[in-house]
């Protein structure tokens, strides 16, 4: 089975094509991403079939780029499809399916219009994700779309997990709560934990920690996440490159009266110029802020307050896990910032999590970082989202095909009854 895995943005499209030949067995024939849609400039950059290269035409919309993907795939020279039929399923990245959307699904009209619904809780991601949608449902009308959500994940909590000590009635009109967001991307470094430590999930306590641009952490109990740091949107929880996380309320409301500002203005501030960028005043890549940490103040402010933040919530999840035996870390920060790590692993010697140095210097692969004498399993695991959402899209594509066989073979059964 081929199948597509699409990630859109409000400008970009991102995409891996799998071919899957087994349970375990998923190829990557190919993957690139198309950026600047809409706006001049826009240029597709591709690696497949042993080739990586770049392109520029004009893409003014997300069914161009998809298309543009396409041809890619199947054209001579960067063929690694005969044609566009030997894609069987698509499966599309979501990023909010709110309390209805609790797992990946097929879509259909009624799943496209509670995505709809959805875009009050994610208005920079969901009317992107529904473009895509659409454009490939127009592209390819008779392959199965699958969705799966960057929310799905969290749909375990309980109630008194993700609930906000606001007026009960603003959840039940406008469902104010903790969603969480990186689902896909915990789901996958806790199952594959599991794997590692050669343990049934639903024997473990985890602390999955995505530090990437974006960072959330999740408690993991049984293989099913308890919590999350992330809340109705992505801006709660850990500081962040230019997101503030936790802040106090009353902030945003003081700074509103005191510069004049508006609620777009306010949420401008908050989301993109908060953070470690805010903080710093440099950059909101960590790296930069760790090469200039030596040499000035507010590059090292940044980075304690972005590590405290995080043992903070380390602290808290161990609590209500009751233990831990496995301290995960992933995504750009994650696999790459060996002094992160190591900071954020700095001074929790009393809850068993002690790190290996020379151990700690590894990048972007899977490893343990723990030292031998460390009660937690601490490790290194490169997310894989595409994959999730691969195998959640074969997953519900064969479903689907085996009900179609099913109904098929139920009407030739009446056929015959009916016409002997």
């Amino acid at each position: 089975m081929n199948i597509l895995v699409v990630n859109c943005g409000s400008s970009t499209v991102k995409y891996q094509l799998f071919h899957v030949k087994g349970e375990e067995d998923y190829q990557v024939l190919a993957k690139g991403i198309v950026e600047r849609i809409g706006a001049p400039g826009s240029r597709l950059e591709h690696n497949g079939n042993g080739q990586v290269f770049t392109q520029e035409r004009e893409v003014p919309n997300h069914r161009i780029a998809i298309q543009w993907v396409i041809e890619v795939l199947t054209q001579e020279e960067t063929r690694v499809l005969e044609s566009v039929d030997e894609i069987e399923a698509v499966g599309h990245r979501v990023l909010h399916g709110g309390e209805k959307l609790t797992g990946s699904v097929l879509v259909d009209d009624e799943v496209l219009e509670i995505i709809r619904e959805c875009i009050d809780l994610g208005p920079l991601h969901n009317p992107a994700n529904i473009l895509g949608i659409e454009a490939c449902r127009e592209l390819m009308p008779d392959v199965p779309q699958v969705a799966t959500f960057d929310t799905a994940f969290h749909g375990t909590m309980p109630e008194h997990a993700y609930i906000y000590a606001i007026p009960y009635e603003y959840y039940e009109k406008y469902r104010i709560r903790r969603y969480g967001f990186h689902g896909t991307s915990h789901q996958y470094v806790s199952e594959r934990a599991a794997k590692i430590l050669d343990k049934d999930p639903r024997d473990l306590k985890l602390i999955t920690c995505h530090m990437g641009s974006g960072v959330s952490f999740a408690a993991v109990k049984g293989g099913k996440s308890i919590d999350t740091s992330m809340g109705l949107t992505p801006l709660e929880g850990l500081v962040m490159g230019t997101r503030s996380g936790d802040l106090d309320p009353a902030i945003p409301l003081f700074l509103m009266r005191k510069e004049g500002l508006s609620a777009e203005e306010m949420d401008e501030i908050l989301n993109k110029k908060s953070g470690v960028l805010g903080v710093s005043g440099i950059s909101s890549d960590t790296r930069d802020i760790e090469a200039a940490a030596p040499f000035n103040h507010r590059a090292q402010l940044a980075l304690d307050l972005m590590i405290y933040r995080a043992k903070k919530y380390i602290g808290s999840y161990y609590a209500i896990l009751g233990g831990l035996d496995g301290l995960v870390f992933t995504a750009g920060i994650g696999e790459n910032s060996s002094y992160i790590r190591k900071s954020v692993c700095q001074g929790l010697e009393h809850l068993g999590i002690l790190i290996d140095e020379e151990r700690n210097k590894v990048n972007r692969k899977e490893a343990f970082i723990s030292s031998d004498q460390s009660r937690v399993a601490v490790m290194v695991i490169p997310t894989n989202e595409e994959l999730i959402i691969a195998r959640n899209t074969r997953a519900l594509a064969r479903k689907r095909g085996e009900n179609d066989a099913a109904l098929h073979r139920g009407s030739e059964k009446k056929c015959r009854k009916d016409f002997p």
